[in-house]
């Protein structure tokens, strides 16, 4: 029996970046062998085990063969007589087929990477050092998921290029439906994956070049060649303002709820009608009906789903919160239920803050809304509403009424602080 470290480890440790999870292969044994010495099977679809005292996933090696369409459709084989080449050769990318012999002593724990000693049979260093995404052999076309995954790493390794080979391929397959038969369940996985990476637009530049996004998001790749508004910058279409939007996330270390809103604020945009271009007059209102047709489809989790919805909806009033009063402003912060989610209220701002500095020229200005609308709240809470729900109810207030004269407090709070001047 022969363990390897394969894949992600052995590229990022090429790259001289910290190796975050192992990959371990075994060749030359069985389930029955493993399990024979203490590893605990956990793989469905192919033997997979955790080492009995690390908990590292080992797979055997296996071969793959296709059956049907979509990533499901594989008829997987296991076996002692699986070599390492015929396991590496089912991989996606070059450099992810890369592999190195564990030492017997230090099978379970840290490797030593020795170039001279690399199984690279499919040029994977090469590629490293070339900075070039290569699919491995045309089996790639085999698992549609693939797409997504060359898209993601694209955002993660921003200064790679898609070599022209793969991208004719991954057209291939979109055009041949490949792309249709991906489920929402690994679409959204891989999504959520690269919005987290340091250049999410990467992806969808990716994407969008080989025809995919028009099948997944088609909502997001209407958004090129769609005017800015005019104080906007409208030499830039909406399409490149969302792809610096998403960078701009990615620089002020947005989580993902915040990501994804910022990749759906816009969405109205697409379908803006000609007769109100470049204004987008309600838009906002498109994009949030927009953006529930894209979460149920790709079911998206609730968190970025509710944030979402709070900016597309409220992102343009955001911005123009500057203008408001003490009224306007206490209406604004109810319709994003900023009182009982504070947090996600932040988030929104947050994500409103990427929107305005993902603009030509804009990137490194201040974003002043974001810190009113926080002070803002901060003196609208500092109402104690039991006493004045209170109060109106020993008036003969109920319901509604109680509410407005809640709302009256606030504002009259939310009044005082903007006499006093905001901090």
């Amino acid at each position: 029996m022969d363990i390897y470290m394969v894949g992600g480890a052995v590229r990022d440790a090429l790259l001289g970046l910290p190796v975050q999870d192992h990959d371990w292969v075994v060749v030359g044994a069985t389930p029955e062998e493993l399990s024979a010495q203490g590893y605990l099977p956990v793989g469905k679809d192919f033997p997979v085990f955790l080492h009995p005292e690390t908990r590292e996933e080992y797979a055997l090696a296996r071969t793959e063969r296709k059956t049907a369409r979509g990533y499901r459709g594989f008829e997987i084989h296991a076996a002692p007589d699986v070599t390492l080449e015929e396991d590496l050769a089912r991989r996606d990318l070059t450099i992810n087929s890369i592999a190195v012999r564990a030492r017997p002593e230090r099978a379970n724990g840290p490797f030593d990477i020795n170039k001279e000693t690399l199984i690279d049979p499919h040029g994977g260093q090469d590629d490293l050092s070339a900075r070039v995404l290569r699919h491995v052999t045309s089996a790639f076309r085999e698992d549609p998921v693939r797409i997504l995954r060359v898209a993601r790493f694209a955002a993660r390794f921003a200064d790679f290029t898609v070599a022209p080979e793969t991208m004719a391929l991954m057209r291939d397959m979109v055009s041949e439906g490949e792309a249709d038969a991906l489920v929402a369940e690994r679409v959204w996985q891989e999504l959520a994956r690269g919005l987290m990476e340091g250049t999410p637009s990467r992806m969808f530049e990716v994407l969008r070049e080989c025809g995919a996004l028009k099948k997944l998001l088609a909502e997001v790749d209407k958004l090129w060649g769609v005017p800015q508004r005019v104080e906007y910058h409208p030499e830039v279409d909406t399409g490149i303002h969302l792809m610096m939007v998403l960078d701009m996330s990615a620089r002020l270390q947005a989580s993902l709820p915040v990501r994804f809103a910022c990749l759906c604020h816009d969405l109205g945009k697409g379908t803006t009608p000609a007769d109100v271009l470049p204004r987008h007059i309600g838009h906002e209102e498109r994009s949030a009906r927009l953006l529930k047709g894209v979460c149920e489809r790709l079911r998206v989790p609730t968190d970025c789903r509710e944030l979402a919805e709070v900016v597309a909806r409220e992102h343009g009033n955001i911005h123009r919160s500057g203008e408001f009063g003490a009224p306007a402003l206490v209406r604004l912060l109810e319709r994003c239920d900023a009182f009982r989610k504070p947090q996600r209220f932040a988030a929104a701002l947050l994500a409103c803050e990427c929107d305005a500095r993902g603009r030509l020229g804009l990137q490194d200005s201040l974003y002043p809304q974001r810190h009113r609308l926080t002070q803002a709240l901060q003196a609208a809470q500092a109402v104690a509403t039991e006493p004045v729900a209170q109060a109106a109810q020993a008036a003969g207030l109920s319901g509604l009424k109680i509410g407005e004269v809640i709302y009256t407090a606030r504002v009259a709070a939310v009044q005082a602080w903007l006499v006093t001047g905001p901090a």
